[in-house]
């Protein structure tokens, strides 16, 4: 078996050790729905609703451990 390689390449050429990397959230079917319309009731995207309501509730959080 033969195997090739591009010549060209070039290891680590598009590696950062400063990116901050941001992992996806999946949501339940139903919480997305009920999200995404309040989110549009509200005249807010739905990353910003659900970034809200998880600040408020790692406050509330923190409250209480206190």
């Amino acid at each position: 078996m033969v195997t090739t390689c591009d010549q060209a390449a070039v290891r680590g050429k598009f590696y950062w050790p400063s990116a901050s990397l941001q992992a996806p959230v999946h949501l339940d079917g139903r919480v997305h729905q009920y999200l995404s319309e309040k989110a549009q009731l509200k005249g807010v995207s739905l990353d910003d609703l659900v970034n809200d309501l998880l600040k408020k509730t790692i406050e509330l959080s923190w409250k209480l451990e206190s």
